[in-house]
């Protein structure tokens, strides 16, 4: 019960961090938002391990791995509060939701993992369910789309690589380290987009960061009671608070092809993580 609880409470916190990166974006430039979420997530983070968590604060055993990681994710904040800015944090999130069937096309390759039959069939059905949601053809597709499938795409490999390292790095390190990377990378682009923020946005910009930092450490707490793959299908449940506040706050809710195509990604990852549960026993 705490490993569900923990993970719900995290897909409450993450859809908030977003919420308030859309309503930033309408006045400060989408780059400076992504750099507020990395340096006020390791700004909190980094007290908290010196404090509790000192005796993880080692160097990564794969370093370079972590940069990687920290790069990837980075990319994919970016792609993501681009695509928030244009379009509704539904239709954003349901195309990002391809991430768990990147991770079942890859893990092949990347991590030697046999993937059969049936979940190169959920993978392909995922793909189609994305497809559904952008209506190449029908409806012109926008580089907001594009960017949301991107952060999908790049989410996916950050999930491959994240199983690499949580056999050697602790999963607290691996958070700050990411932040770290994240935050010095975009700090050499800030003062070519810079635009000063007044009081109301520094604190948005900072609670950007608690609920980055939040969100991933309920996550990192759910995964000490139970297994990666059996929490997954709880990953879905970010897009009825997702819903909410894009319909609360901004007046944005998901046509019938949004859901449409939600409903197949969804089902297609559910899919694949029963499958994933049922080859492990």
């Amino acid at each position: 019960m705490k490993a569900i609880t923990f993970n719900l409470l995290a897909w409450v916190m993450l859809p908030i961090m977003d919420g308030f990166a859309k309503y930033l974006s309408a006045d400060l430039p989408v780059l400076q938002i992504t750099w507020a979420r990395y340096f006020f997530t390791v700004v909190f983070v980094f007290p908290i391990m010196f404090l509790f968590f000192r005796k993880n604060l080692v160097w990564s055993d794969k370093p370079k791995l972590q940069i990687t990681r920290g790069i990837i994710l980075l990319t994919a904040n970016i792609c993501f509060f681009y695509a928030i800015s244009i379009i509704s944090l539904a239709k954003a999130l349901t195309l990002a939701f391809v991430a768990p069937l990147i991770v079942t096309a890859f893990s092949p390759i990347f991590l030697g993992e046999r993937v059969g039959v049936r979940r190169w069939s959920a993978v392909i059905i995922g793909f189609i369910g994305s497809l559904v949601v952008i209506r190449p053809g029908f409806v012109e597709i926008n580089l907001a789309s594009i960017a949301a499938l991107g952060t999908g795409v790049m989410y996916g490999f950050y999930l491959i690589i994240t199983r690499k390292l949580s056999t050697s790095d602790n999963p607290l390190l691996t958070l700050l380290l990411t932040g770290v990377v994240g935050a010095i990378i975009i700090s050499f682009v800030m003062p070519f987009v810079w635009v000063k923020p007044n009081f109301n946005q520094w604190s948005i910009m900072a609670a950007i960061g608690i609920f980055a930092c939040l969100g991933h450490f309920f996550l990192i707490l759910s995964l000490k009671y139970a297994d990666a793959s059996k929490l997954a299908p709880l990953s879905y449940f970010e897009i009825i608070t997702n819903i909410i506040i894009g319909y609360y706050f901004f007046i944005d809710f998901p046509d019938n092809w949004t859901f449409l195509g939600l409903f197949i990604i969804v089902l297609s990852g559910i899919y694949i993580s029963k499958r994933e549960n049922l080859i492990k026993k």
